[in-house]
């Protein structure tokens, strides 16, 4: 772990920096726009815009550092990112803040998409699961970060707008200033959609599912707790449950997933996070409940993300492994696109609680088709299943096949384990 620390500090400490920048302006625009008076569908449409614009860059990313370089492509990125952070007040109109939400989505994509491949270069096979470790606890830890920061300002001015816009432009200046070698770039060819749905219809159907939740509790929480006239430092309290959730839950997931049917445990899972969105529907009028109801939510649902490419991994050669990456990556964004303005379409009719039927129905589909799946195919042998590798919604098709190098070096420990 100090090995990776020793090699990677600069890079993981840009990284936490550009993900309380990032964390920060979701939460503010919801109460922001709030105060502004933006209709609920209007803020479904710029949180979806975040979504849409990061897809495009995860397809569009490793073209542009093919042709310029990773540090060029870095530096350019998140220079936008910057810029567009800081000019959300001054132009505070739903059709700017939707450009605005584009271009940011756009470039946070290739900006993971470039310091994942760093550090991928970085790390050798014996540090690289602790490298993605590392990496995914510094994302969550400036998600929280960013929330415990708003309370210090006043959403209706300035300044918490700048906050965000300094931190990214200081997070890049330790990674291009660091003496590391800029990595030789290189991704899997992508499996067919059609064949890794023949292959895993349960990973497939689960990563489009979540990726309406994950989008719906990273862009329409804020505005529901807006909505619901929540304080802005209850509103930080809030959003911050589900990423603790997060980090707290995913280890236990993790240790049963190599332990059990995975089927069964995504079932569960499911039905879990399904019940903490029921609590907020029913009883979030307590605020006490309302935090139960982030911490159960966002405690399964990112574990899930984990839990089902583990299970997809089970009926993967290794040689398709990474290949699979980009099409689960792209199955769960276009979840994530879809994901807001279904929320705010059902805010609108429901009210702010809406929010919650979303998730509700959304994870409880997901729970049914992973019983209806547990009938079409016996499960493989605990013994023969692939290692689990923590990942998050957050992570790009790079991040994916950084997973799946790890899930693989595990399992061919595994093998020569046994013959021993």
């Amino acid at each position: 772990m100090l090995q990776v620390m020793s090699s990677a500090w600069a890079l993981l400490l840009g990284m936490m920096l550009l993900q309380v920048g990032n964390g920060m302006q979701g939460t503010l625009l919801g109460i922001r726009g709030a105060i502004e008076g933006f209709s609920t569908f209007s803020m479904s449409i710029v949180m979806s815009a975040y979504f849409l614009g990061f897809l495009f860059g995860s397809q569009m990313a490793t073209g542009m550092i093919r042709r310029v370089g990773h540090v060029r492509v870095f530096a350019a990125l998140a220079s936008l990112i910057s810029a567009v952070m800081i000019l959300y007040p001054t132009f505070t109109s739903p059709w700017a803040w939707i450009v605005g939400r584009v271009v940011i989505g756009f470039c946070f994509s290739g900006v993971y998409v470039t310091a994942e491949s760093w550090l991928n270069n970085a790390a050798s096979n014996e540090t690289r699961g602790q490298a993605l470790s590392l990496y995914m606890i510094v994302q969550m830890v400036g998600i929280v970060s960013a929330q415990a920061l708003i309370p210090f300002g006043d959403p209706a001015g300035f300044v918490l707008f700048i906050i965000p816009s300094v931190l990214v432009s200081l997070a890049f200046a330790p990674i291009l200033l660091s003496i590391s070698p800029t990595p030789a770039f290189d991704t899997a060819k992508p499996l067919p959609l059609s064949k890794l749905f023949q292959i895993s219809p349960l990973a497939c159907v689960g990563m489009f599912l979540l990726g309406g939740v994950f989008s719906a509790q990273f862009g329409m929480a804020p505005v529901y707790a807006a909505e619901e006239g929540l304080s802005v430092s209850r509103i930080s309290i809030f959003i911050s449950t589900f990423f603790i959730g997060a980090m707290v839950l995913q280890y236990p997931i993790g240790w049963l997933s190599d332990r059990m049917d995975r089927r069964l445990l995504v079932l569960a899972a499911a039905l879990i996070c399904g019940l903490g969105a029921l609590i907020g529907l029913f009883l979030g009028g307590s605020f006490a409940m309302l935090l139960v109801a982030g911490v159960l939510i966002g405690g399964m649902s990112n574990p899930l993300y984990s839990l089902l490419i583990a299970h997809a991994n089970d009926y993967l050669d290794h040689d398709d492994m990474a290949a699979a990456s980009a099409g689960m990556v792209l199955f769960n964004g276009l979840g994530a696109v879809a994901g807001p303005l279904i929320t705010g379409w059902v805010m609108g009719v429901a009210g702010p609680r809406g929010f919650f039927l979303f998730v509700a129905v959304l994870i409880f589909g997901l729970a049914l088709y992973a019983a209806y799946r547990m009938t079409r195919r016996p499960g493989p042998s605990v013994d023969d299943t692939s290692a689990y590798a923590t990942m998050y919604p957050t992570a790009t098709a790079v991040a994916m096949e950084f997973a799946q190098e790890v899930a693989i070096e595990a399992a061919e420990e595994q093998e020569e384990t046994a013959e021993a």
